[in-house]
This record gives C-alpha cells, structure tokens and sequence, in this order.
C-alpha cells in the first residue's frame, strides 16, 4: 500500500520561521563531516518542509540503525496495552524452555521494563559475549551473561536487551514484530512496505536492521506527540506513552554528548529539548512536545552530536510560540 500524503502547509502558517530552514540547510552544506540524505519538519500536524539529497528519495527505505528500537518499543506498548505483556514480569518467564539453563539470580531477576530501559544491570553491550555463549540463541546468550549489578540500577547500551525486548513481543503475540505491527501500528499510520533484518531463527533483530522510509519516522514521532492517537484513533496507551518518554534510567556519564546525557526511556532518549528516537549515523526521529513539532532525518555521519547541535541552532529557534495565519516573505519551497 502506499502511504496517505500528511497533510501539508507553508511553514509561515504554521508559526515556522522558513529562514532558519533555509540556515539549517545551509549549515547542513557547509559541514564537511555530515552527509544529509533527507530531512522531514512537522508543525502543529503539518509538513512544513521536506527534502532528499540524491541519490535519496522519498519512496526509498532506508536503513534506520538504532530508531528500529522505537519501533521495537512502541510494538512492546501496543502489547503491553493488549495484556500480552506486563513490565514487571521477569523475563525468564516468557522462555520457560530456558529455565533450568539460566541460574544467576540477577538474571533471573531481570524484568521486561529492565530490558525496555537498557536497565539489565550490565555495565557494557554484551553483544560479542553473548553471541560467544550461544551462537544460535541470543536470548539464551544474554541472559547467560551474568549482570554485575542489579537489574533496574545502571545504564548500558546493550543491543541484546532489545533484542531480547523484541523476541518476547514476537513469542507472547506468535508472530514476527512486523506481522504483528501490520495492522496495530503501519496500516493505521499509512506505512508502507517495510523490511526488518532477521538472525539464524528468523527472529527481527528488534535493535537495529529496520528499513523504512523517512516519512515512517516521521509518522511514529507524530503518534508519539499525540500520546498514541493517530486520526482520532488510539493505537497506544497513553501510559506506555509517557513511560517510553521520560528518563526511567540515569545516563550522566554515559554517551557521545550533553543530548546523550540526559537520560533513557524505553527505546528513547531524552534531549536539551523533548527527546527522540536516535539511529547510528544521523537518523533521528525528535519529538518537541513544548512545540509541538517533529524532525525526522537521515543521513551519514560519525558526527551525530554536531547533527543535533544544528537543529537546536537554526530549527527550534524558527519555532514560533503559536500559529500565524497567511504567507509571508520567508515561506520558500523546500
């Protein structure tokens, strides 16, 4: 299918000052170390401005690094919201095969909202450890991995805990996490074709290796500034909602930066401004709830907080406090 167009508008009518976009872009051109391949505004509901820099284009999947783990996220809300899953139930317990193998208590001990939260009580990703445990199983792998501290105390950003977040969605609901996504979550917000890499079991990896295209970025950011309606329609509890974005684990002292600094919700991370679902690379998925706006980006870049840095300097300060009505002289086609 493809998807319904957002409804659109000048940038000016929806109180967005059309020169800082134009000064973002041109800062964009003028960074020697960040590669933009498109970018998406949304205002007050409204695409105020979108591009793509060849040989990118907005029908074409990209691959979204780390905002696979909204995506991820969000199928764990609409789950939890259905009674498949709860927060507080131990993650063991969705793979009873493996109880008898799993014997440390911290493990055992690991809640849903623990993996949720990258609160599994390790100190570093055990990805390369995990996979040394068990080749085949990385659920079985990780938990094999005894936490050096309690479960729920530290942050670490750990891809098997996602991955582990996603293999319980997909064994509570008996189906892959885009099967179950299909009608929940991509055909109500217009998505179309997506694909998710999977591992040898044929398991989404849930932490990296979804392809979607920008406007699918930015449609999640949009069902997240509206706690989870979408057209009158709630595909989320408002709960889950406002649990993913606040901080549920401290990250001081952890990260590229100060927008690394502030905390971790479940599968995003909270910003100077609002927060946002955040992919290696420059893809970013920023939710501003104080202004009701979105930026939704792709790119390439080893540089991710110089990226942020020019939205805080050109975009949010082209933020209006309310709406205007009318065009104006700043309005441009971008």
């Amino acid at each position: 299918m493809s998807a319904r167009p957002l409804p659109s508008s000048s940038p000016a009518a929806q109180g967005v000052d059309a020169s800082g976009v134009l000064a973002f872009l041109d800062a964009l051109d003028n960074a020697p170390d960040i590669e933009p391949h498109s970018l998406m505004i949304l205002r007050h509901g409204h695409l105020v401005a979108s591009g793509w820099w060849a040989p990118y284009t907005p029908e074409r999947p990209h691959l979204l690094y780390s905002i696979s783990k909204s995506f991820t996220a969000t199928a764990a809300g609409i789950a939890a919201g259905e009674g498949l899953i709860r927060l507080d139930d131990p993650v063991i317990s969705y793979f009873p095969e493996l109880e008898a193998d799993i014997t440390d208590p911290r493990s055992r001990a690991m809640l849903v909202r623990h993996v949720a939260s990258m609160a599994s009580g390790h100190e570093t990703d055990t990805v390369f450890a995990a996979r040394e445990l068990d080749r085949e199983d990385l659920v079985r792998g990780f938990l094999l991995v005894p936490p050096p501290r309690d479960p729920g105390t530290v942050f670490a950003y750990n891809q098997p805990a996602t991955f582990t977040l996603a293999a319980l969605v997909q064994r509570a609901s008996g189906q892959s996490l885009t099967g179950y996504l299909r009608p929940r979550l991509l055909d109500p917000l217009g998505i179309g074709e997506v694909a998710w890499l999977c591992d040898r079991s044929g398991r989404e990896l849930g932490f990296s290796g979804l392809h979607a295209t920008t406007d699918a970025i930015a449609r999640l950011g949009q069902l997240y500034l509206r706690g989870g309606v979408w057209e009158g329609e709630r595909l989320m509890p408002e709960w889950w909602v406002a649990e993913a974005t606040r901080p549920q684990i401290s990250t001081a002292g952890d990260g590229l930066g100060n927008d690394w600094q502030r905390g971790y919700g479940f599968k995003f991370w909270m910003s100077r401004h609002g927060y946002r679902g955040d992919g290696a690379f420059g893809q970013f998925c920023v939710v501003l709830p104080e202004h009701d706006a979105v930026i939704a980006t792709t790119a390439d870049t080893w540089h991710m907080p110089g990226l942020l840095d020019l939205v805080w300097e050109h975009l949010l300060p082209a933020m209006r406090p309310a709406p205007l009505t009318g065009g104006g002289e700043a309005d441009a086609a971008l």
